[in-house]
């Protein structure tokens, strides 16, 4: 099945805007493989719906497929894990053959009830990177809105992590999101305990909103070793945010693949993002709340607006070449590095 088929308006997309923007070579730091194995058991403890209605595949060949076809003329490094919907153990054999096949670096899927014991085994034998913990895999108790970094990545777990220097790459929850108080000081306490983490802020906080910041960067500014991916955001102000906070050594690529496939420009009104689609084009998302229509037909894919956010961004800010360069490639393939 090809995911990706690209339109001739993608493709004027990534002529005029994007090819002479982006490097040669780019890290794809946050991309989820999975396959039809991995059947969907996500529990009730929170994730986006709409994510769900993109695609039910990425497979490596897939992937592999697609980002000749995404970015042609470029040479893409993904670093892959598994779907954050299906158990840990069905999501991390479909990395593992991907690894395998086509030798990606990867992130392992973990739950909070693993051991320490049995994620150091799980991770070394396996030749991950590192750690990807999903706020859906915390004790099913928690109520949504009250789920805390530590729920779903314990301290024993992090403690390995430290231990080895692993990656980490963390999705935070809450309804505030990044300007949580407690998420704050959570972030704040793996900076200060687990110095060797190297820890990635995914989403910059899943801050898809200007409100979603708050005054967040504040007290994130003065890290040293946190570092933000701008996966599946769009928002000026939170790229910017960012960027002005911990300088373009700490801001990452990624895309989100196969989510980033979703055709759609997103909106925000009174501090909620809506994803405005092509009418019909997913179904029916009357029921989904972040999701909107439209007749509009020049529509390009999550994929680019994410690119398209950054280069107004770094155009504002006057980054350099260097920079952009760093936060594509450089900056991600420091961590893939063992």
């Amino acid at each position: 099945m090809l995911l990706y088929k690209p339109t001739e308006y993608d493709k004027h997309v990534y002529e005029t805007e994007l090819r002479d923007f982006l490097p040669d070579k780019i890290v794809d730091c946050h991309v989820h493989v999975w396959d039809k194995t991995c059947i969907k058991t996500q529990s009730s403890n929170g994730g986006s719906r709409w994510t769900r209605l993109v695609a039910d595949t990425l497979t490596g060949e897939e992937l592999i497929e697609s980002n000749r076809l995404l970015l042609p003329g470029k040479e893409v490094t993904p670093l892959v894990f598994g779907s954050c919907s299906s158990t840990t153990a069905l999501s991390n054999a479909v990395v593992l053959k991907s690894m395998e096949n086509h030798g990606f670096p990867a992130l392992y899927r973990t739950s909070y009830e693993m051991t320490a014991e049995e994620l150091e085994k799980a991770v070394l034998e396996g030749g991950y990177l590192g750690l990807k913990p999903y706020l859906t895999f915390c004790p099913p108790y928690i109520p949504i809105p009250e789920i805390r970094i530590f729920d779903f990545l314990p301290h024993h777990q992090l403690e390995v992590a430290n231990k080895h220097g692993w990656i980490v790459m963390l999705h935070i929850a809450r309804d505030q999101r990044l300007r949580d108080k407690v998420n704050i000081a959570q972030l704040m306490e793996i900076e200060e305990k687990y110095p060797n983490v190297k820890l990635i802020v995914a989403h910059i906080g899943r801050a898809y909103a200007k409100e979603d910041i708050g005054d967040a960067f504040e007290t994130l500014k003065n890290t040293k070793n946190m570092l933000f991916d701008f996966t599946a955001n769009v928002c000026d102000d939170a790229i910017r945010a960012c960027l002005e906070a911990v300088g373009p050594k700490r801001l990452l690529f990624g895309s989100d693949l196969p989510i980033a496939f979703m055709r759609m420009y997103r909106i925000t009104e009174n501090g909620v993002y809506y994803n405005v689609v092509p009418r019909g084009l997913y179904g029916n998302v009357s029921g989904e709340p972040h999701m909107r229509e439209t007749d509009e037909k020049d529509i390009t894919i999550m994929y680019y607006e994410q690119i398209r956010a950054m280069k107004r961004v770094a155009e504002e800010m006057k980054l350099t070449r260097s920079d952009i360069e760093d936060i594509f490639y450089n900056n991600a393939m420091c961590l893939l590095k063992k």
